[in-house]
């Protein structure tokens, strides 16, 4: 049940992202179900790598191009998923970190329920 409450927040999340930053585009909340177990999936295998990978600039810029590294990700969605469009970095960059925030504080909020 709590596998399901945090894909439902994430899912929200896209669409809070979609709603507030101009340049991001998401169809329905099926298409943001979509969106969100991509995200988890993608998160899950290559962000890791991509953190390993970059972790001079990681270490140099003190983790802040984790950043960049999320909108990078979140730029890469629109190429998976119909339905979900990106119109730059820029836009990418607010829309991760929305998705990030919201995702987290969501999370945090459910492990207090819990």
């Amino acid at each position: 049940m709590m596998l399901i409450a945090k894909w439902l927040i994430v899912a929200l999340s896209f669409l809070l992202a979609a709603y507030f930053v101009p340049g991001i585009f998401v169809e329905s909340f099926y298409t943001a179900l979509i969106l969100a177990f991509v995200w988890g999936v993608v998160g899950l295998l290559l962000r890791p790598i991509l953190i390993l990978l970059t972790l001079p600039i990681t270490i140099i810029t003190f983790g802040l191009f984790t950043f960049v590294i999320n909108a990078l990700l979140f730029l890469f969605l629109q190429t998976f998923v119909k339905g979900f469009e990106v119109d730059g970095f820029l836009s990418a960059f607010w829309g991760a970190l929305i998705v990030s925030t919201v995702t987290w504080l969501g999370n945090k909020f459910l492990s207090r329920m819990n």
